[in-house]
């Protein structure tokens, strides 16, 4: 919550000179297990707070109030931040409600007693206690910190213990999938039921991926066709639908805590059965599999950009059986979509794409193509080889024609060299790929103004 600067309780009526350089911040905090806890709210906590500074005639200079759990160390900004302030001299005492508004860990309660210890902190004031700074009142702090930290600690393991009940009974333990809804009724915590509007959605969802559909195939149809949105109402993402179809609560089994190894029978009813959700599995595992064999077959996926939506550009492959019996095999680049998933590129067959950069690679200068003492070593070599070995003449005598010829060698490893060799090639460009209405472009960043400007 936000602070709130008040101005200063009883100043007027303060007349006891020992408490006259006393200045009080008053802080209020509430943690999120306080929620139904009306005593322990925020207005309630600064009203009394409020009422003990107007009878005892303490200076408050300031109010901080705070929404956030006390368990983790350094974990809070608002009593960091009052922390900050006490060691510049803007106050130097504190009144709260209870000790543990203060601390429920080790660290933030160290950190009070240091304060003392150094005279910074002069009182730490509670609705019906006071630590000054003495041996016994910081050692009474200590121990109501400590039992704080320590009723913190029980209630973790009252927690888990619950859950852990919850799961053996078959109950979710958590906000419920997309497609099932939390009973929000007293007594039947854990228990979700089918979402009358999405649960037939998921099950066609898995029907349509048992069928061979992608994940990107189904996101369109959920987007264009139903204009399916979430509990959030938020259009599903390809990440919402992957999740979807890796969830086997819908079968009516569930792994608690994640990764555990450790799986319950749901109570819950299931809304695809066992077999649809394995049959969807295999599909996309197929699909996976696919993917890894011919992924090392696309040299030039992921150095491009689209030049329509700016996303990345990847590669798809289509086979075709001829008149001969033969299978021939493309392979097409085109945009992800990942941006504009109705991006409107036009795609480019792998071969025209070579020719494309072939014909760019006359049009810069070997700088421009990066890796230059590269190339010029590889290029010796095959010279010497064919002078040593071959007894053939040296074939350039000008560093002109060598340059002709790393050229030549370039072209030749974007047509004939490896998948390694091709990738290297245009990873080193001091320009970006651009791919658009079929054709293949460079952007160039001048070293002037770092302007962009397509090479014509």
């Amino acid at each position: 919550m936000n602070n709130i600067n008040q101005r200063p309780l009883g100043e007027a009526a303060s007349t006891n000179k020992s408490l006259s350089n006393v200045r009080y911040c008053l802080y209020a905090r509430k943690s999120m297990e306080d929620e139904e806890r009306q005593a322990l709210s925020i207005d309630s906590q600064l009203k009394e707070m409020k009422q003990i500074a107007e009878r005892d005639n303490l200076h408050v200079v300031t109010i901080r109030t705070e929404a956030h759990s006390a368990k983790n160390s350094g974990q809070r900004p608002v009593f960091n931040q009052m922390i900050k302030e006490i060691r510049t001299g803007k106050f130097n005492a504190i009144l709260t409600w209870n000790p543990d508004r203060l601390s429920r860990n080790a660290g933030d309660l160290g950190v009070l007693v240091d304060l003392m210890d150094s005279n910074l902190l002069v009182e730490i004031r509670t609705y019906n206690q006071k630590f000054a700074n003495s041996p016994n009142e910081k050692f009474l702090l200590m121990i109501l910190g400590s039992q704080a930290k320590l009723e913190n600690d029980n209630k973790s393991i009252n927690v888990k213990r619950g859950l852990r009940t919850k799961v053996e009974m078959g109950l979710w333990p958590s906000v419920a999938p997309t497609g099932y809804l939390n009973e929000m009724i007293r007594g039947r915590e854990g228990h979700v039921v089918l979402d009358p509007t999405r649960a037939y959605v998921i099950k066609q969802i898995f029907q349509l991926a048992s069928e061979g559909w992608s994940q990107r195939r189904i996101r369109r149809w959920l987007r264009d066709d139903l204009d399916f949105r979430s509990k959030n109402n938020k259009h599903f993402s390809v990440s919402n639908i992957q999740k979807i179809l890796s969830t086997p609560f819908y079968y009516g089994e569930f792994e608690y805590p994640k990764s555990s190894g450790k799986w319950y029978k749901g109570i819950h009813k299931p809304i695809i059965t066992k077999e649809l959700y394995d049959q969807a599995r295999e599909q996309i595992e197929a699909k996976k599999r696919i993917q890894y064999i011919y992924h090392k077959n696309f040299a030039y996926t992921k150095l491009m950009k689209c030049g329509l939506c700016g996303g990345n550009v990847t590669a798809e492959e289509k086979f075709k059986a001829l008149r001969d019996g033969s299978i021939a095999r493309y392979v097409y680049y085109g945009c992800t979509r990942s941006r504009d998933p109705v991006c409107k590129i036009k795609y480019i067959r792998e071969e025209y794409l070579i020719e494309q950069l072939r014909e760019l690679v006359d049009k810069l200068s070997l700088d421009d193509l990066g890796l230059r003492g590269q190339f010029e070593r590889e290029v010796d070599r095959i010279h010497r080889f064919n002078c040593d070995v071959m007894g053939k003449p040296l074939a350039y005598t000008d560093t002109e024609e060598k340059d002709v010829d790393i050229k030549k060698y370039i072209k030749y490893l974007l047509t004939d060299g490896s998948i390694e060799e091709k990738r290297n090639v245009l990873l080193n460009l001091k320009s970006k790929l651009i791919l658009k209405d079929g054709c293949v472009s460079l952007d160039v960043v001048t070293d002037e103004d770092e302007s962009v400007a397509p090479i014509p």
